[in-house]
């Protein structure tokens, strides 16, 4: 099937438009990543084709939970913790679910008593070499992804102390 001239215009003409939007957002992103990396030590990269900013579990660990169980799992780690910031949290409003950006991951994941008290409440271990979404200027504007608690230079929660709140907050619901 050929286009006319005039097909051809409008079609490359909306194709350009929408890479502009797709080029000014993965430059937001980059310069977002820039920013976790240099003031926080999230060391995540820009997906070139999503504009995502991905940070893979290792250095840094995580736990992921239904939002009104990280609610309070965030009030128990500023209430009873000497240190009374929760660290860097994640929403994911979509999905109605929080994720605890914590220091190192450790082999917490292998620990079958955990992973059953974890899962009876939908809340889970992120994997090492897994990767997590890091909110961009786009995910913000559009109401994916935010933070519930914004990181603060290289702060971040024990991946023990979340856990312990996590399993402390669960036993109270049962």
């Amino acid at each position: 099937m050929s286009l006319s001239r005039t097909d051809q215009d409008s079609h490359s003409s909306s194709s350009h438009d929408y890479s502009a939007q797709d080029y000014t957002a993965i430059q937001d992103a980059i310069a977002r990543c820039r920013r976790y990396r240099k003031e926080h030590g999230l060391y995540g990269v820009v997906d070139p084709t999503l504009g995502r900013i991905m940070l893979e579990v290792g250095a840094v660990g995580a736990v992921v939970m239904p939002a009104a169980l990280g609610r309070r799992v965030r009030d128990r780690l500023t209430e009873t913790q000497a240190e009374q910031r929760p660290g860097p949290i994640i929403a994911h409003p979509r999905s109605n679910r929080w994720t605890f950006l914590t220091g190192p991951t450790d082999n917490s994941y292998l620990d079958t008593e955990l992973f059953a008290d974890l899962f009876r409440v939908c809340a889970s271990v992120a994997l090492p070499g897994s990767h997590i979404v890091l909110p961009s200027p786009t995910d913000e504007s559009t109401g994916y992804r935010s933070w519930i608690a914004a990181p603060q230079n290289g702060f971040r929660r024990e991946l023990r102390d979340v856990l312990a709140a996590t399993r402390a907050c669960a036993a109270i619901t049962e």
